[in-house]
């Protein structure tokens, strides 16, 4: 009796993207590339041309070089933690489907590696089913639709597709809530609980969200459902929203703007967490974890502690692989054979 082979699948653990390197023309070539994207940028085309090439790229990339280079080891650090959070995901879920052909692999939206280098890989060895994890805990037409806008491109260019899977959000699932919550008590198991803590998100557009964009709404109940695993009063945390790019409203209240505020208030102690990142990034160990600071006990704030994104912890990497296994198990009844 003859073996038969075991279904091919593939897993994909997609985050944003990263530059290749923390210099002015390894910014400009990522911005480009992610500032060029109708969902992330929704003015008229012809009039964003201009303003994207005569002056984001003229001016922004070396100061955000800079930045990149203050938080840069020997990679990016958003790119070593999804490649580490891919390597342990993998080592989890082929240590416990042995009935499944499993490939796992990383990729990005903008950078490297790129989203279009897993297409290729699938053109040189077709797979019977792909699951696609979007590292973004709250779904946004910014950030997650951009994945699907990839898929929906490379679908027409192929004759035997796989079955696939889309994993959108997992802004309020229990194991999501209880690793935040728990990475907030470990660092305050160490460093003391703080007078306020700020559950900071990275922002959207106001229109966007006023056309029908759910980020917002997600992050606000993830951070209410954190402050009630933690038994917070209303009065020891608040929601944010940060990274502001342009002059546009964005959805509010801006972290900028709460921290200025404490410090003028005279808070003595800030902690800060960013649950919509899954990996650490610019945005977080510069802008949180440097720029905020400064904000905030400039003002006249006291003590001022950002507290890491999940990165590679071991309920992070439960909470991923559950996620996925969901699926695995649901795929047992249609393609593997016992």
């Amino acid at each position: 009796m003859s073996v038969r082979p075991k279904p091919k699948v593939t897993v994909v653990l997609a985050n944003l993207g990263t530059p290749d390197a923390p210099t002015a023309p390894a910014v400009r070539r990522f911005l480009k590339q992610f500032l060029s994207d109708s969902r992330v940028i929704e003015i008229p085309k012809p009039i964003w041309w201009v303003i994207l090439h005569l002056f984001v790229l003229t001016f922004r990339p070396k100061r955000v070089a800079e930045a990149y280079a203050s938080v840069w080891s020997n990679d990016s650090p958003m790119r070593e933690i999804v490649l580490e959070q891919t390597r342990l995901v993998k080592q989890r879920l082929q240590d416990e489907n042995h009935q499944f052909d499993l490939t796992v692999l990383p990729a990005m939206t903008y950078g490297q590696p790129s989203i279009y280098n897993v297409f290729e890989q699938l053109q040189k060895d077709p797979q019977e089913h792909v699951i696609l994890l979007p590292l973004f805990p709250q779904y946004s037409a910014t950030s997650t639709a951009p994945l699907y806008d990839a898929f929906s491109k490379w679908i027409p260019t192929q004759r035997h597709l796989p079955g696939l899977t889309l994993i959108k959000d997992y802004y309020q699932h229990p194991m999501f809530i209880q690793a935040l919550a728990d990475s907030v008590l470990t660092y305050q198991a160490q460093h003391g609980k703080p007078e306020k803590l700020l559950m900071s998100f990275h922002g959207i557009p106001q229109p966007y969200a006023d056309k029908g964009d759910p980020y917002a709404d997600r992050c606000r109940i993830t951070a209410q459902f954190v402050a009630e695993a933690l038994h917070l009063n209303e009065d020891e945390w608040a929601v944010s929203f940060q990274s502001r790019f342009g002059k546009q409203e964005w959805v509010k209240p801006y972290t900028d703007v709460v921290l200025q505020q404490w410090g003028e208030q005279k808070v003595k102690s800030v902690q800060v967490l960013s649950p919509a990142f899954s990996a650490d990034c610019l945005e977080t160990l510069e802008e949180l974890a440097i720029e905020n600071k400064e904000t905030f006990q400039h003002a006249g704030g006291g003590e001022y502690a950002y507290i890491p994104a999940l990165n590679s912890d071991q309920a992070h990497i439960d909470l991923l692989a559950s996620l996925v296994q969901a699926n695995l198990d649901a795929l047992t009844h249609t393609l593997a054979h016992r």
